[in-house]
């Protein structure tokens, strides 16, 4: 019978590593070119800031281990309660088609839940469409509301 386990883990990033730096400046640029990735002092910010939580899959192979995968939980306190959104979620495009973003996505969704969050947002460009089909099967529903970004301006 053929092992069916995954060859990849996710697990939590508790310290910015010399690889993992790497893996941000090379999967960020994955999924956006309009923001830079973190430098290595951003990160240390982002995992001590205690709302980010910045969940990793590493692909297990004999040649060692090598980050394939990068997923943010944030969670935040407002007056009606917790909450908690989804942020640069990418895999490495080498990789995809694998079950790495589903199963970042519900080491998100188990955090958020043991954390009290009623619910979880996220937000995904509608031309990626493989995410967005990925996002529905797994229960998100589309919302009906109105996004705004204001841009500071360059100075």
């Amino acid at each position: 019978m053929p092992d069916t386990s995954p060859s990849y883990k996710i697990i939590q990033a508790v310290e910015v590593t010399q690889e993992l730096a790497q893996a941000a400046r090379r999967l960020i640029p994955q999924l956006t070119r309009i923001n830079p990735p973190p430098t290595s002092a951003e990160l240390v910010r982002m995992l001590s800031d205690g709302t980010s939580i910045l969940f990793i899959a590493q692909d297990q192979h004999p040649a060692g281990e090598m980050i394939i995968g990068l997923a943010t939980l944030v969670l935040y306190r407002v007056p009606t309660g917790m909450r908690a959104i989804i942020e640069d979620l990418v895999v490495d495009e080498k990789t995809r088609g694998r079950g790495i973003g589903e199963a970042l996505t519900r080491a998100c969704l188990e955090w958020a839940e043991r954390a009290g969050c009623p619910q979880v947002v996220l937000t995904s460009n509608p031309g990626r469409e493989a995410a967005n089909r990925l996002y529905q099967r797994m229960g998100f529903e589309v919302r009906k509301t109105n996004v705004y970004r204001y841009r500071f301006p360059k100075g």
